[in-house]
């Protein structure tokens, strides 16, 4: 079996060389490969590569993920999160292969309390949100064999994350600030790549159950609830560990000022998912333990 992954580089991507190498032979790129083009914002380029590599499955972790950013530059976000994920889905198609893309929870606009559904109608507030939308409407009506993944709040081990963000900041500073009008489940890459190659293994037999899932941790938290299990889990780990803030102070949203706009309910309902591969999800407080374990 072939596999072609884009975004090699980023977190997700990382996690994805490891996780699809028992399935078969991974030709892995980023935007900046020489060999193959990776490179998003060249779609010509990718189109040809899909089509000198033929590969079986397609894997797309390759995204424009800079929220605030993306504020200001709505067309190169769409071509990067929308416009080329659609034609590769559409040559995805026409090749037979497999079409693997990740999407978010900003697609909804973070109303109520209850876990969304994939069917619930989004709403995305921001710019990133909508054209990961639009991405997967392209996807959707382009290639038959597909999987989508809804997830939230991705972190890893390697690169920067908010966990390590909090821990700097506490030897830095007396005093923290952190949102607690935001709920969601901070989900590991690991996590994400692992449960994708046990569905791409089940999907090539039972084609049937292709389409779109919610995928993440299990369990809940605030950003402010986030920050404080990692205070707390960093000094279990490493007692002699100075942190300078002595309080974490629970703020809302309207505290921080952003260019993009942030659903405050976040959470995922992943019943289908588990139901349709067997799976059980762990609690997000065990990915990020084992996270801290590793970096710290």
């Amino acid at each position: 079996m072939k596999i072609l992954l884009f975004g090699k580089g980023g977190q997700v991507g990382w996690e994805l060389q490891r996780s699809l190498a028992p399935l078969g032979d991974v030709l892995a790129l980023d935007h900046d490969s020489t060999d193959y083009c990776g490179n998003f914002s060249n779609p010509a380029g990718l189109l040809d590569t899909v089509r000198d590599v033929k590969p079986d499955i397609i894997v797309n972790a390759a995204a424009h993920t800079a929220v605030d950013k993306a504020e200001s530059e709505p067309e190169l976000v769409r071509m990067l999160n929308a416009l080329t994920p659609g034609l590769l889905a559409q040559e995805a198609q026409r090749l037979g292969a497999w079409f693997v893309h990740y999407s978010t929870d900003y697609v909804f606009d973070g109303s109520g309390v209850s876990a969304w559904t994939e069917t619930d109608t989004p709403a995305p507030l921001s710019v990133y949100g909508q054209t990961k939308f639009e991405g997967e409407k392209l996807i959707q009506t382009a290639c038959t064999q597909h999987l989508i993944f809804r997830t939230s709040w991705v972190y890893a081990a390697r690169g920067g994350n908010f966990a390590r963000t909090m821990l700097r900041l506490a030897q830095e500073r007396d005093r923290l600030t952190v949102i607690d009008d935001q709920i969601g489940a901070p989900t590991g890459a690991e996590l994400l790549a692992d449960v994708t190659a046990h569905a791409l293994r089940q999907v090539w037999r039972r084609p049937a159950e292709a389409g779109l899932y919610h995928l993440a941790a299990s369990g809940e938290t605030s950003w402010w609830g986030y920050a404080r299990h990692v205070l707390a889990q960093a000094k279990r780990l490493q007692p002699d560990l100075q942190l300078k803030a002595t309080e974490v102070l629970a703020v809302p949203t309207s505290a921080f000022a952003t260019a993009a706009q942030r659903p405050h309910n976040s959470r995922l309902d992943t019943r289908k998912l588990q139901a349709t591969f067997d799976l059980h999800l762990p609690s997000w407080q065990e990915g990020v333990d084992r996270m801290l374990a590793e970096t710290l």
